[in-house]
């Protein structure tokens, strides 16, 4: 019965989301001399584009700005799969014309300054811009530059990549080609990043890209993360320990890349605690950069949390900024303590805007509760993965009923089939708050 309720969910996705391509109308061009907005959002990533979709309904066309320098909205999540050449580049991204909703206006510039007590924020052209309400979602800054070498490897060494950045991406999956024998070295940093599982997927379809052809002993395999658990949350850390030590793959603990010497072909280790250094020669690196809140926002008196690695100082349950009532903040800048990924935002996005909607009619905007819900689909072969799914007290919250920390096809076909079009299609249209209903069905409402 459980397998039979699976595969009809699995067949009834494959229908609904996999037909076509995204589905979008294109955002209203900003109103020339325009200079407030009932809500204002800074940042036009998956968070931004969410909630502006979701206050269509809410707010009158023009109600809402989304500032957002960039050209195109990616779907960052699927670089994994770029990086194992299921994909490419070009299928991850769209213009951000079409990824801004139709009810909002977008600001095509970049936030320079914020100035919460004033309502206001600066832009790059010099622009200033009041608003009634913020929504800040930013997103991380990549920090290639903490990594001593970093960059001079990634732009000069073939066999140094990277999943975490669209210059670099594409060259993952051509080193992964390119290899003939040797040490491969997976690394996963000391600060919190974006999809905490990312590192460990593409250390796995390593190994699964060389094991297929027949290359399984060419490669020495070591992955080296900064923390000391492979994994948060106990239940998966076991079970991808277990794959590691049945792939041959090296885990070391509390160690962190500080340094690349690339005409060397050194990764240098850097024990955060003790301070104690180790070499390592390579063949490939995939490295896995720092990550930190961006400077716009910890400049800002009050903004950030310096406690909570200065992101924005938000409540956990209602995501409103603890000093300044009119500011919300969801996704990777957030101070929230959960995995940063897009199902995070997914659900974020809902009781950030549940909130919201209660403010503007007059509440208390305490109507919805955030419980840090997450989801990290951890690809770990070309055909296989297992599904972790949590809450802020890292307990398992499970979609489907059966064990989901154990290798399966259909997760690895939730990675690969379903979530990019749920993406697109679901997520940053507004549509798609996470899997609580879908659970609810598959475990016959008996779930959270």
């Amino acid at each position: 019965m459980v397998v039979t309720k699976c595969l009809l969910f699995q067949r009834a996705a494959s229908g609904l989301l996999v037909k076509g391509g995204p589905l979008r109308n294109f955002s209203l061009p900003a109103t020339a001399g325009k200079s407030h907005y009932k809500v204002l959002v800074a940042g036009g990533g998956t968070g931004g584009c969410s909630v502006a979709s979701r206050l269509r309904d809410i707010l009158p066309a023009g109600g809402v700005a989304v500032i957002e320098p960039h050209e195109h909205h990616y779907y960052q999540g699927a670089w994994t799969l770029v990086g194992a050449g299921i994909i490419n580049l070009p299928a991850t991204r769209i213009p951000m014309q079409q990824a801004i909703p139709d009810n909002a206006e977008w600001i095509h510039d970049k936030v320079v300054a914020f100035d919460p007590p004033n309502n206001k924020v600066t832009t790059a052209s010099g622009r200033q811009i009041t608003y009634d309400y913020l929504v800040l979602c930013v997103g991380l800054r990549l920090r290639f530059d903490l990594i001593k070498g970093a960059l001079e490897a990634l732009d000069n060494d073939p066999r140094v990549c990277s999943n975490y950045s669209a210059y670099y991406v594409e060259k993952t999956f051509k080193a992964f080609q390119n290899f003939k024998t040797g040490t491969a070295i997976f690394t996963l940093p000391h600060t919190p990043i974006k999809c905490a599982g990312a590192p460990l997927k593409v250390t796995y379809l390593f190994e699964d890209y060389l094991a297929q052809r027949g290359r399984k002993n060419d490669a020495k395999i070591l992955y080296f993360t900064a923390l000391k658990s492979i994994f948060s949350v106990p239940k998966y850390a076991q079970a991808l320990r277990e794959i590691c030590v049945k792939r041959g793959i090296e885990a070391f603990y509390e160690h962190n890349l500080v340094e690349i010497d690339h005409k060397n072909s050194i990764a240098v280790m850097q024990n955060p605690t003790t301070k104690e250094t180790s070499e390592y020669s390579y063949d490939f690196l995939h490295l896995t950069p720092p990550m930190t809140s961006p400077d716009v926002l910890t400049t800002t008196p009050g903004l950030t949390n310096p406690g909570a690695n200065n992101y924005v100082d938000v409540d956990q349950g209602t995501l409103r900024h603890v000093k300044f009532g009119n500011i919300f903040s969801l996704g990777d800048c957030s101070s929230l303590p959960t995995s940063k990924t897009a199902a995070a935002v997914a659900t974020q996005s809902r009781v950030l805007v549940d909130n919201l909607t209660d403010l503007l009619a007059g509440g208390s905007g305490t109507v919805s509760k955030y419980t840090g819900y997450t989801s990290c689909p951890l690809i770990t072969g070309y055909q296989k993965g297992i599904l972790a799914e949590f809450d802020y007290d890292l307990n398992p919250v499970e979609t489907f009923p059966i064990d989901q920390s154990q290798e399966r096809a259909l997760f690895a076909w939730v990675k690969r089939s379903l979530l990019p079009p749920l993406y697109w299609n679901g997520l940053i249209r507004g549509i798609w708050s996470g899997p609580s209903k879908v659970r609810k069905l598959l475990r016959f409402g008996l779930s959270k």
